[in-house]
């Protein structure tokens, strides 16, 4: 069956009525429904997305018509495409959300963020890892040498403070009084969670107690 034709249309009409469609909408309207579309469905949306949901009112052809393409109204509401998202955007985004956080973003962050960050799956497709993106980003991301160290020093001091070697719950203890310690299982999984993990804390702090001068007693007390 042959294809219907086309009508010829005016030029010059044609952009009468899409101008007509623009003035219906403020482009600030348009960004602000994408906003409330991602608050409501809990993620950036596609056109099919928003199309469905039942409180947006402008159509999606009418933000490409304001913005030039879908993608291009996302970004102008401070949403990343889903898909097609670029390095830059990606590493833009942990910037502009580290500034707003005032340290380092988290996986954890993301997934609090999800209705305008990238989702922590996109960022380890693209980058790799989490880790790898945050460096690129120009974070001051430590490697796991560095924080195991860094882990190590603050179980020396803790132990010190206690006056012997820390249990897991003394250092859940310890960082209500002092948040910038690494949580609890943040060291354990440095352990890969393994049976026996904490000991083996434990036992790095009692060697490195022992080379500063401090004798570690079988039942994990600090003398001298």
């Amino acid at each position: 069956m042959a294809r219907k034709r086309v009508p010829d249309v005016d030029p010059a009409e044609l952009e009468a009525f899409r101008a007509g469609i623009r003035r219906r909408y403020s482009d600030d309207q348009i960004l602000e429904e994408l906003r409330a579309s991602a608050r409501r469905i809990g993620r950036s949306p596609t056109m099919k997305e928003f199309a469905a949901d039942p409180e947006t009112t402008a159509h999606p052809q009418t933000v490409i018509e304001h913005f030039g393409s879908w993608n291009a109204a996302k970004r102008a509401a401070g949403l990343v495409p889903r898909r097609f998202a670029t390095r830059e955007d990606l590493l833009r985004q942990l910037r502009d959300l580290g500034q707003e956080l005032g340290r380092t973003p988290t996986a954890k962050d993301l997934e609090e963020h999800r209705t305008t960050m990238p989702s922590k799956s996109l960022y380890w497709h693209t980058f790799g890892s989490l880790t790898t993106a945050l460096r690129e980003a120009g974070f001051d991301v430590p490697t796991e040498e560095e924080r195991l160290e860094r882990a190590v020093e603050q179980g020396v001091g803790v132990a010190r403070a206690l006056g012997r070697l820390p249990k897991f719950a003394d250092w859940k203890a310890a960082r209500t009084d002092d948040e910038s310690l690494m949580t609890e299982w943040q060291i354990y999984r440095m352990f890969e969670s393994r049976r026996g993990a904490w000991t083996m804390f434990q036992f790095l702090i009692s060697k490195r107690l022992r080379e500063e001068g401090v004798e570690v007693t079988p039942e994990g007390r600090l003398e001298g």
